[in-house]
């Protein structure tokens, strides 16, 4: 059975942050068009991320 991907689980924060950090390191700074895609998408899903974190903190 195919799992949607707002069914996949979430990386946490710092996950996300060392796939964004082994990103920049693997391309050394000059990301391709894919990459940049990728760069987007894993800085977005952080900020969704550290925004969650900081709302459970809060309650």
């Amino acid at each position: 059975m195919t799992r949607s991907p707002d069914e996949l689980p979430t990386p946490d924060a710092e996950a996300l942050n060392a796939a964004i950090r082994e990103l920049w390191v693997r391309s050394g700074g000059q990301l391709s068009e894919d990459e940049q895609r990728i760069y987007s998408a894993l800085v977005l899903q952080y900020a969704r991320t550290s925004q969650q974190g900081d709302v459970e903190r809060a309650a």
